[in-house]
């Protein structure tokens, strides 16, 4: 009588040193890519996403590094061309994790034409943007995020140039997922770079980072914790957009804007304040309150966390579906067979 033997592989179980490498990280003491390095493996591991399945691309920048101090496969490539070689590994193997780590310099500049069309084309890939608004490996130029007027090395009396802003890049590109999270406010971006892995899409999550070297304290107005909670705004879905140090600020549409207030005050009551709806299809709001804390809109607290989640067909499926159509339709199974198809094949003894 035949045995049939019931084997099942055990899940393994992965934790976040699971992903780190046993390389030295070499970043200045204090930079915020420390930070994001460390929730990059919190995230995967509570993905659990298993290594031998997983790579992580970067292009040139201090961020670039990153590559170095993962226990997944990597590529280290060259300047501002991370995404098109992310997008080809994901069309070649489905199936992969593919992450990008970039910064605003690499993928807001020479990379800028592959950010935008990543993005349109929804190749599923996460994209994680160090921005810290300078040019840090190559020692404290300005950047397309720095702010006009900012004096830098190669701008001794102020850029004369408005910035680029990632929010409004990757909107105009008809972005389905946007997020953002601060070096210092490890669960945020912990749990935000989970929820862009998630989704089956281009994913990109901006991450707002300190160069302790050459433009210390940038984003100080967002992540100091004496006022951050004054200053910022966690969303989450279905909850109200409500923020302040006492949790008694809300934001609120105010005509064709949106509006701070403090709930109780001025007529305003607990049911004016806006729930989040990360899911719409309608950007409108969403670009509204991605750039909530930019200069124009300074009298409101910059939003973190999920700011857009939206399904829609990705580039990957989409290729992988089409050429199976055509393998369908076609009875050559392999590249020799299809040369000998061909009526103009002669062999040669």
């Amino acid at each position: 009588m035949e045995t049939k033997i019931d084997i099942k592989a055990e899940k393994l179980i992965y934790k976040p040193k699971d992903y780190k490498s046993s390389n030295s990280v070499r970043w200045c003491p204090g930079c915020g890519d420390h930070a994001v390095l460390n929730c990059i493996h919190k995230a995967m591991a509570e993905l659990n996403l298993v290594p031998d399945d997983t790579v992580m691309v970067t292009g040139i920048g201090c961020s670039a590094r990153l590559t170095y101090y993962m226990n997944t496969y990597g590529i280290h490539s060259i300047h501002g061309r991370a995404l098109p070689i992310a997008t080809g590994m994901k069309v070649a193997n489905p199936n992969l994790n593919v992450w990008v780590t970039t910064g605003d310099g690499d993928s807001l500049a020479i990379g800028g034409n592959h950010f935008i069309h990543t993005i349109r084309r929804n190749v599923d890939i996460t994209i994680v943007l160090f921005n810290n608004k300078i040019y840090g490996l190559t020692k404290g130029q300005f950047s397309p995020t720095s702010d006009r007027g900012f004096v830098t090395k190669s701008a001794p009396y102020g850029t004369v140039e408005d910035p680029f802003r990632t929010a409004e890049l990757c909107f105009g590109a008809r972005g389905k997922f946007f997020g953002r999270g601060i070096d210092v406010d490890l669960k945020n971006l912990t749990d935000t770079l989970v929820a862009a892995s998630k989704h089956k899409g281009a994913a990109v999550v901006e991450v707002l980072q300190n160069c302790v070297i050459f433009n210390d304290g940038i984003h100080s107005k967002f992540s100091d914790r004496t006022w951050r909670k004054e200053n910022t705004i966690v969303l989450q879905h279905g909850e109200k957009m409500i923020f302040g140090e006492n949790d008694d600020k809300g934001i609120v549409i105010d005509g064709w804007n949106l509006k701070a207030v403090t709930i109780g005050q001025d007529g305003y009551t607990l049911d004016d304040v806006l729930v989040h709806d990360t899911y719409t299809k309608d950007d409108t709001l969403h670009e509204k309150l991605a750039l909530m804390g930019a200069e124009e809109y300074d009298s409101l607290p910059v939003a973190l966390g999920v700011i857009r989640d939206v399904e829609a067909l990705t580039y990957d499926m989409e290729q992988e579906r089409q050429v199976k159509e055509v393998q369908a339709k076609t009875p050559k199974r392999s590249f020799e067979e299809f040369l000998m198809s061909s009526p103009n094949v002669w062999e040669v003894k």
